[in-house]
């Protein structure tokens, strides 16, 4: 579909759910006609118009997020994060969610086919990141790591991370190794503060969650933000993460070497 119908049939949806929202308002206040009240004349929607009214804000939702227009994305957004305030957290409206948290780098639009990325949007692709954590799913953990793995944002990258954190999930550390290559991979060349500073938030919820992480390399990537080029606040959070896997055994057992863990007796900070 050209981006101009494309566009002009998202506005058209989008009129008519407002429409639908408004006379469903008009209805609950006793200003629409007696014929337009449901029988119990309690003002609620049956199921059918619920339904109705779930199916039009999921086909609204997925026009705006593939929409070209930036606006229409931000836009979804909004509509997407109601529905969850609401409740109505459908697979459609986490398909769409994952659609704009990965558009950038799994479906590029590029200046003539070879320049600059044109729907290279990380605002969008954090906010997207950070609904997809409020679903607390499988499906939602797979997007989200997909997006650590690919993303170069450290902003879209910091609030995948925050996601994962909340949705808690650690089947074999699997999410601990992804946050852990993450912070190996920035760690190296651009340190970031924001980006460690979540990557430690959301190993230390998985670790409580899960019972602790057993992965060496992650307590190795945490060793590295704790003696790394970090301002003072994350690396004395990296050292606290370190004390709270110790006292919780997350690291005993591991077949870590003597050097991995911190020495016996050292000054806390």
């Amino acid at each position: 579909m050209r981006p101009f119908y494309r566009s002009a049939f998202v506005v058209g949806l989008c009129a008519l759910f407002i429409l639908g929202a408004v006379s469903f308002a008009g209805a609950q206040s006793g200003t629409a006609p007696a014929a337009t009240q449901p029988a119990s004349g309690t003002g609620e929607r049956t199921v059918e118009e619920a339904y109705l009214q779930a199916s039009m804000e999921n086909m609204i939702i997925s026009e705006q997020s593939h929409s070209d227009s930036r606006d229409m994305k931000r836009l979804a957004l909004t509509y997407a994060e109601d529905a969850i305030k609401r409740g109505h957290k459908s697979d459609e409206i986490r398909q769409s969610l994952e659609f704009l948290a990965l558009e950038a780098t799994l479906s590029p639009t590029r200046d003539a086919g070879l320049g600059r990325v044109l729907n290279d949007y990380p605002d969008i692709r954090a906010d997207a990141c950070r609904f997809l954590g409020e679903f607390g799913t499988a499906e939602a953990k797979d997007a989200l790591l997909k997006v650590a793995l690919s993303d170069q944002e450290p902003m879209v990258l910091a609030a995948a991370v925050r996601a994962l954190g909340k949705i808690g999930m650690n089947d074999n550390d699997e999410v601990a190794i992804t946050i852990s290559y993450v912070i190996n991979r920035f760690d190296a060349l651009r340190p970031d503060n924001s980006l460690a500073f979540e990557c430690l938030v959301a190993l230390d919820k998985l670790a409580a969650k899960g019972g602790g992480i057993k992965d060496q390399g992650t307590i190795r990537a945490i060793m590295k933000i704790a003696t790394g080029n970090y301002i003072t606040i994350v690396k004395q959070k990296a050292k606290e993460v370190l004390d709270k896997f110790m006292g919780t055994g997350a690291s005993s057992g591991s077949g870590a070497p003597a050097a991995s863990t911190p020495a016996t007796g050292t000054k806390k900070p």
